[in-house]
């Protein structure tokens, strides 16, 4: 009999199964995919965003939710850790902007094989193109793992004394993550909390500016979101115009916290997003920089003048808010015009439509309660010998490698614990 049996061989799941191994149990690693780590192949653009190089506490501070559950994780294994670890397998690593953690190399598929080299170093057996249909624990406190062969077309029964199930969410569904783990979960009589595509593009009304717009890339900019004119998120960065409304690092953590409000009642109809395309300077700064630019150019028309100030391709729209014709001169520009436009520019707002699906989420928000799993070990309350690590859980996180360090530490808490 197998000591371990762990379903999913994604980021947590490939952990889960080093972890095991180490602590001195015999693993079983079970991927439905004809390769592991099909899902970091796709993640950082390719580069794979493994962690972040922030403190622990900023490990905290970029949770969206549940952050408190990843404090005993955390502390056994942390960002550090995974990059010694990582490191000690082969992949080199550095740190860029935002402290955000990528191979040497840029290619994701380095970390697979860091992680692969681990999961022979710790003894752990892999079954690709093998898909578990179910979890049933027998009378002597042992698992009964029902699987299906995709290649022989043939259903097994597998015994082991403990299972981790880090099958994923439902982001990405193209790589494997269909939801298994919360079936085997409600089987269990565990609480599965509403799920969410997260970590998505957010769909905006005005479509005929935004497919006009779309491929306008913006740095620096500000974006804030409301529901019922009340702030719930605002940061700066970068973001993106696409032909049906935004996406980018700034836009896909907002579409996170748009997610909760939605979770706690709100609609879309009460939901927009303002864009302050400058920043750094408050609005009687930029007012005082349009009226010296006006004073330089007074007989130009106001088009031109303005890019200087804004890509090209928003300057109509801008000045159709404000309510300004492209060809008006300079000179004949009221103050109260003026004023108007500093308004448009610092205050770009636009309807929330909705949001993208779980075929472009990064991350599932919702999932396994976490007030159903020991934060120490990951194993179920109700459920002795059953563990559930990554994405599967209701824990998700802004961009910047947090998800992926959310996988590896409550994979390797459940590896280790499942091991002993």
């Amino acid at each position: 009999m197998t000591d371990v049996i762990v379903i999913g061989g994604g980021a947590a799941g490939m952990m889960a199964a080093y972890a095991a191994g180490m602590s001195g149990g015999s693993v079983l690693l079970i991927e439905k995919n004809e390769k592991l780590g099909k899902k970091i192949y796709i993640t950082g653009k390719g580069r794979c965003n493994v962690t972040n190089a922030c403190d622990f506490e900023g490990l905290i501070r970029n949770q969206c939710r549940n952050g408190k559950f990843l404090y005993s994780s955390f502390r056994r294994f942390s960002n550090e850790d995974l990059c010694s670890l990582l490191e000690s397998a082969g992949c080199r690593l550095k740190t860029e902007r935002g402290d955000r953690v990528f191979p040497v190399s840029d290619h994701a598929s380095d970390v697979t094989k860091a992680l692969t080299a681990l999961l022979q170093e710790a003894g752990a057996r892999v079954r690709l193109r093998t898909e578990v249909r179910g979890i049933v624990k027998l009378s002597d406190g042992s698992f009964s793992v029902r699987i299906f062969d995709i290649i022989k077309k043939r259903v097994e029964q597998l015994s082991c004394r403990k299972v981790i199930v880090a099958t994923g969410g439902l982001s990405y569904p193209t790589t494997g993550s269909t939801g298994d783990g919360y079936r085997f979960a409600e089987s269990f009589d565990i609480h599965v909390t509403d799920r969410l595509p997260s970590l998505v593009p957010i769909l905006l009304d005005e479509q005929e500016e935004c497919s006009g717009l779309s491929g306008l890339s913006l740095k620096n900019v500000g974006l804030s979101l409301f529901l019922c004119d009340r702030l719930i998120y605002e940061d700066q960065g970068e973001l993106l115009f696409t032909h049906t409304g935004i996406s980018g690092p700034l836009v896909l953590t907002a579409s996170s916290y748009a997610g909760e409000a939605l979770c706690e009642g709100g609609e879309f109809t009460d939901m927009y997003v303002s864009i302050d395309m400058k920043p750094a300077l408050s609005l009687e700064k930029l007012d005082e920089r349009l009226l010296r630019d006006f004073d330089q150019a007074r007989n130009q028309d106001i088009k031109n003048i303005l890019r200087s100030l804004l890509p090209i391709s928003l300057i109509l729209p801008v000045l159709k808010r404000a309510g300004l014709a492209p060809d008006k001169k300079a000179n004949s520009i009221t103050k109260e015009e003026r004023r108007k436009l500093s308004a448009v520019v610092k205050d770009l707002r636009y309807s929330v439509k909705g949001l993208g699906g779980f075929n472009e989420a990064v991350i599932t928000k919702g999932g396994v309660d976490v007030k159903e799993i020991d934060p120490r070990t990951m194993e179920a309350k109700k459920a002795e010998g059953l563990y559930f690590a990554g994405e599967v859980l209701d824990i998700d996180s802004r961009t910047g490698g947090f998800n992926l360090q959310n996988a590896f530490s409550t994979g390797y808490a459940a590896g280790t614990a499942a091991g002993q």
